[in-house]
């Protein structure tokens, strides 16, 4: 994989991950565009001891355009892009409209004496998956699979080096239904400040579970699954696919590998090359159950950056809000008021289903 990285217009990085070794990407941004804007504020919610971000600018940013405005379509025909080049395999950029930055113009002022407030400090980046925009993650072919990957395990560690980085968190959006602004297939990465709430309840999971067994909580809860084997939907020799037993949504599947490793870039070679051909079966069988796109979000849960990394596991959870052909699950009251999910699926019948998909 040849890496090539240059700045465009604006200043932001922008990242050229390229299959082949005599790629030339010398192309220079031509558009004229205003200064990003400076990082977003964080707000402390006493209540519930978690942290909001407030990112007003991203009001502005571009919302499902058509094709021939497409943003993460390379520049050609005279038509510049978000990538100056003719053509890519996998580019990796600063996001235009960031939720987390690192352009911290001044420190933000205290609302209340119980909501300390500070500035939202981080990054994202975009991640394009395939200069063709009428691709899909599950179309890709197994070695482009291998580059998207060696991407986001090289961001990975370039983000958790940033001072003040505590997660790393890369993930895809699929679909209007999930709320996409762009079409063209990509994913993005977070860069947070903190250590994200669902990963502090996890982490806190796994701690007691070591302590009271020594074990490792996700390694154990993946040697059950592969061994009842009646939700696993696939598997090789590094990697299962299965269906939580506790599963919050209709069709969820954690992909994860066998050895316990706390993020992407320790994955070896071998683990690496075989995690394409089983996700890209599991993305093609969630096409299959209804026989068209299924809306999904891939979800990277790596361990922290600086804490815990003892006690994670890495994993993809693929979840989808299609719960048949003509229904989505909507979080209504038990879900978005008090956080507790009900599934109309039962674990078992969405591994069966998805099997034979």
């Amino acid at each position: 994989m040849k890496r090539t990285q240059i700045e465009l217009a604006d200043g932001r990085e922008l990242i050229y991950f390229d299959e082949r070794d005599d790629a030339v990407r010398d192309q220079p941004d031509r558009r004229e565009l205003p200064p990003p804007p400076p990082a977003s504020q964080l707000r402390y919610d006493p209540l519930t001891d978690e942290w909001v971000a407030v990112a007003v600018h991203r009001q502005t940013r571009t919302f499902l355009p058509p094709a021939d405005e497409c943003p993460l379509c390379p520049s050609r025909d005279g038509r510049l892009s978000e990538i100056p080049a003719p053509d890519y395999d996998v580019a990796v950029f600063e996001n235009r409209f960031p939720s987390l930055s690192q352009r911290v113009a001044e420190e933000p002022a205290e609302i209340t004496p119980f909501t300390p407030v500070r500035p939202g400090h981080g990054r994202c980046e975009v991640v394009c998956f395939t200069d063709d925009h009428n691709a899909s993650f599950a179309g890709l072919p197994p070695h482009r699979v291998r580059t998207v990957l060696d991407a986001l395990a090289d961001r990975t560690t370039a983000l958790a080096a940033l001072p003040g980085v505590e997660q790393v968190f890369p993930f895809e959006n699929r679909g209007v239904e999930i709320g996409v602004t762009l079409h063209h297939p990509h994913g993005q990465i977070y860069a947070y400040p903190f250590v994200t709430p669902r990963t502090r309840t996890m982490l806190a999971a796994a701690r007691r579970h070591a302590d009271r067994t020594g074990g490792n909580l996700y390694a154990d809860v993946l040697a059950a699954e592969r061994a009842a084997g009646d939700r696993v939907v696939a598997a090789n020799e590094h990697w299962t696919a299965y269906v939580p037993a506790a599963a919050r949504w209709p069709f969820e599947v954690h992909v994860a590998p066998h050895r316990r490793v706390p993020d992407i870039p320790a994955l070896d070679d071998a683990e690496r090359d075989a995690f394409g051909p089983l996700y890209l079966d599991v993305l093609l069988r969630f096409d299959g159950l209804f026989d068209l796109p299924m809306p999904y979000i891939a979800a990277w849960h790596q361990a922290p950056v600086r804490v815990d990394r003892e006690l994670g596991h890495l994993h993809l959870q693929l979840f989808s809000i299609r719960r048949a052909k003509d229904k989505l699950k909507y979080l209504a009251g038990s879900e978005s008021a008090m956080g507790v999910f009900i599934n109309d699926i039962a674990p078992e019948r969405a591994a069966e289903l998805l099997r034979a998909a």
